[in-house]
């Protein structure tokens, strides 16, 4: 079916704050009465909840990276039929924290599956859907994980600062690759500015329409 919505996903390494804007962002649209939904990958269904505590579960050291790789497009697969096609078909805002972009950089590079095979799995996986805007936050500094205070590290955040840090550089390198498909947002600034930077590149996407 022709989708009529507007498709966002908010992209960028663990503590960048997609998840602060993109929550910000979803209640300013709420607030005008927009039609939005603001979700997540892995997740966002309830098939998809539960193969992120696959994914994500610290006692899953042994998950091989192809298995690890259709996880999430399984995930993204069900996602994308149950939530954001159907949101999207009614003429609704979706905002996604994490898309394909994701898994081209966590198992295509930092996994060393190759880009082209990931996208493959994940072009079938999501029927070919893409998104209408990807935000992608660059966080400037390398992010360290000693951010995480607030809850116990998942199976991924436990490999350690060498795997985040190849984690980053490699959504640098991706960003900077892929630059026509992605719009950069410097997540250095503060928390409203960022926010109405978001704001900004969605009306303008809006309004070209």
């Amino acid at each position: 079916m022709f989708k009529i919505g507007l498709f966002i996903v908010f992209e960028g390494p663990d503590g960048s704050g997609k998840s602060t804007a993109a929550q910000g962002v979803y209640e300013y649209y709420l607030d005008r009465n927009e039609s939005i939904i603001h979700t997540r990958e892995p997740g966002g269904t309830q098939i998809g909840e539960g193969i992120r505590d696959l994914l994500l579960d610290p006692e899953h050291k042994k998950m091989n990276p192809r298995a690890e790789a259709l996880l999430y497009a399984a995930s993204r697969a069900q996602h994308v039929e149950e939530t954001i096609r159907p949101e999207l078909e009614a003429g609704g805002i979706v905002l996604c924290e994490r898309y394909v972009f994701s898994s081209l950089v966590y198992q295509g590079m930092v996994r060393g599956l190759g880009i082209k095979e990931v996208k493959a799995i994940n072009d079938f996986a999501t029927a070919g859907l893409k998104p209408d805007l990807t935000l992608y936050f660059d966080p400037g500094k390398t992010l360290g994980l000693h951010r995480i205070v607030d809850r116990p590290l998942d199976r991924l955040e436990q490999e350690g600062e060498e795997f985040n840090h190849s984690v980053q550089e490699s959504y640098r390198k991706l960003a900077q690759n892929l630059s026509g498909e992605l719009t950069i947002i410097d997540a250095t600034d503060s928390i409203e500015e960022v926010k109405m930077a978001c704001i900004k590149q969605i009306e303008n996407i809006r309004g070209e329409r």
